[in-house]
């Protein structure tokens, strides 16, 4: 079947580097299989290559703390769930996590949690300075919406990075699935973190429920907006204790659209293959790669811990140790013919060059 007409005007605009108007991401995320599809992806994939070389990026994520005070509809973390067994890692562990990464020559350690109150901002820029002690990483974190002084704590300690991100550029749709946040406290903690000096990381889910193909085109606009360095987009995997547990999961083929029309309006930003792509297909995270994805982020919390972190279900590399993640990992790079990266990473935009 021949290209649509307005599709391949999109896909030209996009090529030629034009800026995609918010139409032209709509059409161009209503690809059809086939043609349309195979374009899309290999011109996200040029796109990817000119930008970053042929690098995969590892980000060693450590998965500190499973509490949260929210009570988000999608999340497994989530304060109402009962069925979860809670933990916070020690620091001895982190610290040794982080050991492990460096003698594997990781550029970035990742301090993920959910929302934990136990943790003081200044406790938070402890752990980040001790893990800084340990090896020569940029240190992204990701502890969701405090306060700024807990930013600038987290900031003067050296964190290099934040990911916060927006989920869904639907204001009406975030708080019906975020109860008692709404999406403009959540831009405004994202402007903070850009005005401290932070690298910003942001993103979206695919597939939520309400969700539509035009809020989607919102997403990748709002990305744009915000200017991020790192735009983290997966599918949504529904957690069977959450109120929207009984939904289906995102479709695979819907978010590697939306992660390669990510590409072509955010051409310098890093794009992680996700853990949530290679949960709903073996080779999910191969085939984000070959749509613009430039990033994995490896999971290196030590292994007693790791399914316990249950965002969703059956999250891959969740029955795994370290050893086995990072093996997996390096092993399907190398497969698609692609390299493992040196170094931190940073954004290439010009002012966070090394």
């Amino acid at each position: 079947m021949p290209l649509r007409e307005e599709f391949a005007k999109a896909l030209e605009k996009g090529a030629s580097g034009g800026g995609l108007d918010r139409e032209d991401i709509i059409t161009l995320l209503q690809a059809l299989p086939g043609e349309e599809e195979e374009g899309l992806f290999g011109l996200a994939d040029k796109v990817r290559q000119e930008n970053f070389g042929e690098e995969v990026h590892l980000r060693g994520i450590i998965e500190f703390s499973n509490y949260c005070r929210n009570d988000c509809f999608y999340c497994g973390l989530r304060r109402s769930n009962r069925e979860i067994r809670r933990y916070r890692i020690p620091l001895e562990e982190i610290l040794a996590a982080a050991e492990y990464a460096a003698g594997l020559g990781y550029g970035t350690i990742v301090l993920q949690a959910g929302e934990d109150p136990h943790y003081s901002g200044a406790e938070l820029a402890e752990m980040v300075r001790r893990v800084k002690e340990v090896g020569n990483f940029a240190v992204t974190v990701c502890v969701g919406e405090r306060s700024l002084e807990d930013y600038q704590l987290i900031k003067e300690a050296g964190a290099d990075r934040y990911l916060l991100k927006h989920e869904t550029a639907d204001s009406g749709l975030f708080s019906k699935l975020r109860p008692g946040t709404t999406l403009a406290e959540r831009i405004k903690r994202l402007n903070w973190l850009r005005e401290l000096g932070f690298q910003v990381g942001s993103g979206n889910m695919v597939g939520l429920p309400g969700q539509t193909v035009e809020t989607l085109a919102d997403d990748i606009l709002l990305l744009k907006e915000l200017d991020v360095e790192m735009a983290g987009i997966g599918p949504f995997i529904p957690h069977e204790q959450t109120p929207v547990g009984d939904s289906s999961p995102g479709d695979l083929g819907l978010t590697l659209r939306v992660l390669a029309v990510a590409r072509l309006v955010l051409p310098k930003t890093h794009l992680p293959a996700t853990t949530a792509a290679g949960t709903l297909h073996p080779k999910g995270r191969q085939m984000a790669l070959g749509c613009g994805a430039n990033v994995i982020m490896p999971n290196l919390s030590p292994a007693s811990y790791r399914a316990l972190y249950q965002i969703y279900p059956e999250k891959a590399g969740s029955k795994e140790d370290a050893d086995e993640s990072h093996g997996k990992i390096t092993s399907l790079i190398k497969e698609i013919g692609r390299s493992v990266g040196s170094g931190r990473g940073d954004s290439p935009k010009d002012k966070f060059r090394e």
